[in-house]
């Protein structure tokens, strides 16, 4: 177990039984369902866990507890991973007052129908304190990061910012893995539409002195935080991490992949000192390839014409950019079509919704298969990507 220190306890625990969390998201590694306890003249316990595993969280709880009686739950996020076992908790422990923002403590009446929280609750106002003796939690909305419910707090004494679902990642904690790509997955997936409202609570975090980051998903940060701050600076404001070009493909019987796989050997006989991305969309993670796209400064697609508009796949893949505000980037085009090639079109009109994009020319038309006009096309596409 992670323990942050003596008085402030880990809790949580690991989950190898999830294939897809949220639904979506493979995750061979597995999770983390992260819970804490502060113990100090008063005790609080910190957010609950997935439904699943609320005979081992209890036990983790009483052992941390040591026989004491917890004078509080805080709830810093209500999805449910975090928020099942409240009333477990609560039929555990009925004299813990359960301390929470306003949108959260009414979300507890959706989620827990007949929870009765009369003289057993509090509401956590914005930079309202919760005093347990040497150890005391200030609380930091943070709507919309991800839910409009969410807290963080900060605990003063051990400089502890708790950040719910912020500077979480994929994967449990009995699994050694690099921080970086499966947070930068987790983030881009689950939390990138909401870039403004994290710059929002990253400027109240620069405020404070945080000596350790506790996510409720993936390992407890220390040290040197800045690696994490400048990560999330960079997703959160839309900002490339590093210039490279990522191209994303479909292909129905291998000529547009043909097409991409030109471009990138073009692109390498040009003297490209970036790295070069190939991603064949239709076997390829597709949030894992969401969050390339973001990574990389320059992106590719390249598509059939598919019933008159894009290939399943690759339409899909739009649609995961949009919605998370895929901005700040250039792109270039790579369309096929037999009789009436259709892709750029429809992928221009889908490209439309996002901000401060770069549009190459020449866009690439593939009429069924590479020949000398086309080849000519992609050759200049990789000059401008170069350029």
């Amino acid at each position: 177990m992670q323990h942050i220190s003596n008085a402030i306890r880990y809790v949580g625990v690991n989950d190898h039984e999830i294939d897809l969390f949220e639904g979506q998201y493979r995750v061979p590694n597995g999770m983390s369902y992260n819970s804490y306890v502060i113990l100090d003249e008063k005790t609080a316990v910190l957010d609950t866990v997935d439904a699943r595993f609320t005979a081992p969280w209890l036990q983790n709880v009483a052992a941390a507890l040591g026989g004491r009686q917890p004078d509080y739950l805080v709830v810093h996020h209500m999805e449910p991973d975090h928020s099942a076992n409240i009333a477990e908790f609560l039929k555990t422990y009925p004299g813990a007052t359960v301390v929470a923002s306003a949108k959260a403590l009414a979300m507890m009446g959706e989620f827990f129908e007949g929870l009765d929280l009369a003289g057993r609750s509090q509401a956590a106002a914005p930079g309202a304190k919760l005093a347990l003796g040497a150890h005391e939690l200030t609380f930091v909305p943070a709507p919309m990061v991800h839910w409009p419910e969410v807290l963080f707090s900060y605990e003063s004494s051990e400089k502890v910012l708790f950040s719910a679902d912020g500077f979480g990642k994929f994967g449990a904690l009995d699994v050694e893995e690099d921080w970086t790509p499966e947070a930068r997955r987790y983030y881009i997936g689950i939390v990138g539409k909401y870039g403004a409202q994290v710059q929002a609570v990253l400027k109240k975090a620069a405020a404070l002195d945080i000596a350790a980051i506790a996510p409720l998903h993936g390992p407890v940060l220390r040290g040197d935080l800045n690696l994490y701050l400048e990560k999330y600076n960079a997703w959160s404001s839309y900002t490339p991490e590093e210039d490279g070009i990522f191209i994303a493909y479909t292909s129905v019987y291998g000529h547009t992949k043909a097409a991409a796989e030109l471009l990138a050997r073009t692109l390498a006989e040009q003297g490209a000192a970036c790295p070069v991305v190939l991603c064949d969309l239709a076997r390829a993670d597709l949030p894992a390839a969401v969050a390339d796209a973001f990574r990389y400064s320059k992106l590719v697609l390249a598509t059939t014409t598919y019933n008159g508009t894009v290939f399943p796949f690759m339409r899909e893949f739009l649609a995961h950019l949009t919605e998370r505000g895929y901005q700040k980037r250039t792109v270039g085009l790579i369309e096929n079509g037999a009789w009436a090639p259709m892709a750029a079109k429809v992928m221009r009109q889908e490209l439309a919704a996002c901000k401060d994009l770069t549009l190459l020319e020449p866009t690439v038309t593939v009429r069924s298969a590479l020949n000398e006009a086309s080849r000519a096309q992609v050759a200049a596409l990789a000059q401008a990507l170069l350029a």
